[in-house]
């Protein structure tokens, strides 16, 4: 019977663990382009986690960031060589498994786009 259990926990720990790599392909693939984001907001729909929403959230914020500072000539140029590395980080973190927030930004993000739930 110990036997019995046994085997069940560690199909349980598998299935988590299968869930939890799952999660992590569709968290970072929200941040390669537009339309990787937009794949893994359908993705997300299938299997929705506090943490694919997260970063869901992140990446769009950054998007959307990059793309309006693409438009002031110089200044907005350099600030989206930071948000270039901000989010290499961003992506790193997410393949991970971690959480890391955009600095000064990235609680703006979390509140604002609450329509991904």
């Amino acid at each position: 019977m110990e036997l019995d259990i046994s085997q069940h926990e560690q199909a349980q720990c598998a299935i988590k663990q299968q869930i939890l790599t799952q999660q992590k392909v569709i968290a970072t693939l929200a941040y390669v382009t537009l339309l990787g984001w937009l794949l893994a907001m359908m993705l997300y729909g299938h299997q929705k986690s506090e943490y694919v929403s997260f970063h869901l959230k992140q990446s769009l914020g950054l998007i959307i960031t990059s793309a309006l500072f693409s438009f002031l000539p110089l200044i907005g140029w350099g600030a989206n060589l930071v948000l270039v590395i901000i989010w290499f980080i961003c992506l790193v973190n997410a393949a991970l498994g971690n959480v890391f927030k955009v600095p000064l930004l990235g609680n703006i993000f979390q509140r604002h786009l609450d329509f991904i739930q």
